[in-house]
């Protein structure tokens, strides 16, 4: 598999550190925050993949998010990720430039699968 970087945004630290892991060891580079604006000031400083975001943090909602990802990186890759979202989320972040609504647990394959559709637009 190509090489990607990606960054995990998830306020569950078990689940994103188990998730790092997870992707880690199918030789992917990744990183992880917490919260929405640390997220945001790392994309600020950092070129990233794929972003997978979690919809329910601490500090921001994943919508808005989101959209002060795409607002800074138009072309940045945004999957969203939740265990609790609705269609009116999904149709939502869809609407904002999301690639992806994923529910939890993530299946890692069609994960994989996604981003090897987006071979050509990853760098």
């Amino acid at each position: 598999m190509k090489h990607y970087d990606l960054l995990i945004v998830d306020d569950e630290q078990r689940y994103a550190d188990m998730l790092a892991k997870r992707l880690g060891l199918r030789g992917l580079n990744c990183r992880i925050c917490y919260d929405g604006r640390s997220a945001i000031d790392l994309v600020g400083e950092a070129a990233f993949s794929v972003i997978i975001l979690d919809l329910q943090l601490p500090d921001l909602y994943g919508t808005e998010v989101l959209e002060r990802i795409k607002a800074r990186r138009p072309d940045n890759v945004v999957i969203i990720l939740t265990g609790h979202g609705t269609e009116k989320d999904k149709q939502a972040c869809m609407s904002s430039g999301a690639h992806a609504f994923m529910n939890k647990p993530l299946d890692i394959d069609r994960l994989l699968t996604i981003m090897d559709r987006l071979k050509t637009r990853l760098v």
